[in-house]
């Protein structure tokens, strides 16, 4: 995704020192300023919790600030949101339609809603079915359509009159790569158009797509400009380590606690080193694993300029791990075993035939578009699906037969927080404790340890329902290993969160790996895919392929893309598939 080079548009927001605040929290938008434009897309790019919705929410009027002034078509907020409203197009973050009612009974509601005339219905719904590609599903229940589809839907329900700006709310998230990049497209052709569009996204790689962005965290603006001149703050300072022999987890951990590195992150078989100004990656030693690794320069990221403007990653000790009993031996039986797995519902296979091993102390990966069948044999192999067909077999126990067995061996982290919300974090922690068989003074330790290891401490009391989406995820992956399992089933783990806590997640989750711990991964994040040591990939219900990172993108090199990304190859398997099946 690159963003096409345009005129330079007529302004369509001005925001003067616009601070918002909600009780006695600190401000949620500490004096925004900035001039939004018309006829490109303007990012707002931060983390779960940096004032991305309220700004949104106070450009359509539907809230006020406390302090300064946002215009939006040269109409005040305060004086004319009603204006402003029937002007622009808005899709919030939460899914906003009626999932009950079908494609076509949701395009017809929000028709009324906007007052859109009967004479103009039949032409403004064939383009926008047309657009989204929805036109073979205008029956189908919103609540039964992907999360795609869903975004989809979502964006066609806010143009049904063409606004002259456009308030996305994170259209992308949960979103795979294949719909993210349809959903690029069309904003991109809005564009073309001259409508303005506010993308708001929690995904960093989306801001090298924008034409201007604005970098939010914790209601500050770090950064407002064009997304290069962000990246270009890191350049020349960003390497790739190749040729690294055995354990780069081990390798990147000790690298992390060098002194000149910023940040670093697993790249398949290499590793990714950003370096503080002047300093040079660290000394590739022999006999350590990286006697033949070589450092060569890479293109920096978004990412890579914002962890550096963070002040750098959280390094590479996990406490989390060091405490973690070490898993060894099984002289090379699998730990995870699909065989064969199939789960029909009705007349629909939602997985086919899914067969893989996981041995010991390997992260592997299950991608696929949403709607593909991947969250079905996650479901199924820890447990909380019976297969159709097939068996699956977790730390040596059949889950058909020993389901209960097996998933006292497992720890298991929800794509959506799956904690009791009115529950207190403490309460939280005593609860799966229990439930995973602790009891006395090894329960006392294990929440004592994970209480000091997470920093739960202060906030012992509040209820779980009513934490920021990081400190959630930090209570869901404490709960998930109180009982030191020997597998962790981790389903899309770091969706929204900062990249330091996602920096963080994958520390503990190397160090575990260290251990001897099998994790089983789902993710949208393609970066993230790379710390797998092999992905299955998954389209409609089958596995299309399977290997390591490195494996796939080679799969799709080309003389026209010679250094594909894992997302290049995300797309070009799907493709592929889809093109074998219509031959």
């Amino acid at each position: 995704m690159t963003a096409s080079a345009k005129a330079e548009p007529a302004p369509f927001v001005r925001l003067t020192a616009v601070t918002k605040r909600f009780g006695t929290a600190a401000p949620a938008l500490d004096a925004i300023e900035g001039v939004i434009m018309g006829g490109r897309i303007t990012g707002l790019v931060g983390p779960d919790g940096a004032g991305k919705t309220t700004l949104i929410r106070l450009m359509t009027g539907l809230m006020l600030p406390d302090q300064g002034s946002v215009q939006v078509l040269d109409y005040d907020t305060r004086r004319n949101p009603g204006a402003i409203q029937a002007a622009i197009g808005y899709m919030p973050q939460r899914f906003g339609l009626y999932e009950d009612l079908s494609v076509q009974e949701n395009l017809d509601l929000y028709a009324d809603l906007r007052g859109l005339p009967k004479s103009e219905r039949r032409r403004t719904f064939s383009e926008l079915l047309e657009f989204t590609d929805l036109a073979r599903f205008t029956t189908r229940l919103a609540g039964k359509l992907s999360g795609g589809m869903k975004q989809k839907l979502g964006l066609a329900c806010a143009l049904l009159r063409k606004p002259r700006l456009l308030l996305l709310d994170e259209p992308g998230v949960g979103v795979d790569p294949i719909s993210r990049r349809d959903l690029w497209k069309m904003v991109e052709n809005l564009t073309a158009e001259g409508i303005g569009v506010v993308w708001s996204t929690a995904y960093l790689e989306e801001a090298e797509a924008c034409d201007h962005v604005f970098l939010l965290n914790q209601g500050r603006l770090l950064f407002s400009g064009p997304p290069q001149e962000m990246t270009g703050r890191v350049e020349d300072r960003v390497y790739r380590l190749s040729g690294i022999d055995g354990r780069r987890r081990e390798r990147l951990a000790r690298f992390l606690d060098h002194e000149g590195v910023v940040d670093g992150v697993i790249q398949g078989e290499a590793i990714r080193l950003v370096m503080k100004s002047g300093a040079v990656p660290p000394p590739l030693g022999k006999g350590d694993g990286t006697s033949s690794a070589r450092a060569a320069v890479t293109p920096p990221r978004f990412e890579d300029a914002f962890v550096d403007m963070l002040g750098g990653g959280p390094g590479g000790r996990s406490r989390l791990a060091e405490t973690q009993r070490t898993f060894a031996g099984d002289a090379g039986r699998p730990v995870i075993e699909a065989r064969g797995l199939t789960k029909r519902f009705g007349d629909f296979t939602a997985a086919d035939g899914i067969t893989f091993d996981i041995p010991r102390g390997e992260i592997f990966g299950l991608l696929g578009p949403n709607g593909a069948g991947k969250s079905t044999t996650f479901k199924m192999l820890c447990g909380l699906l019976k297969p159709t067909a097939g068996e699956g077999r977790v730390a040596g126990f059949d889950l058909r037969r020993d389901a209960p067995e097996a998933r006292n061996r497992l720890g298991y982290m929800a794509q959506k927080f799956s904690l009791y919300g009115d529950l207190s974090v403490i309460q939280n922690l005593n609860f799966f404790a229990g439930v995973y068989g602790l009891s006395g003074a090894k329960k006392r330790e294990r929440i004592v340890l994970m209480t000091e290891i997470f920093d739960f401490r202060p906030i012992h009391d509040m209820s779980s329902k009513d934490l920021p989406l990081g400190l959630k995820q930090r209570l869901a992956l404490a709960c998930a290993v109180l009982h030191e399992p020997e597998v962790l089933f981790l389903d899309e783990p770091t969706s929204g969160v900062d990249p330091i806590t996602r920096r963080e997640f994958w520390t503990h989750i190397n160090g575990l790996v260290e251990k001897g711990v099998t994790v089983l991964v789902t993710t949208h994040f393609m970066d993230e895919a790379e710390y797998c040591d092999r992905i299955s990939l998954i389209y409609r219900g089958r596995s299309i392929a399977l290997g390591s990172p490195d494996e796939m993108k080679a799969r799709v090199a080309s003389k026209d893309l010679p250094d594909p990304t894992m997302e290049d190859a995300f797309v070009a398997l799907v493709e592929g598939s889809e093109a074998r099946e219509a031959a």
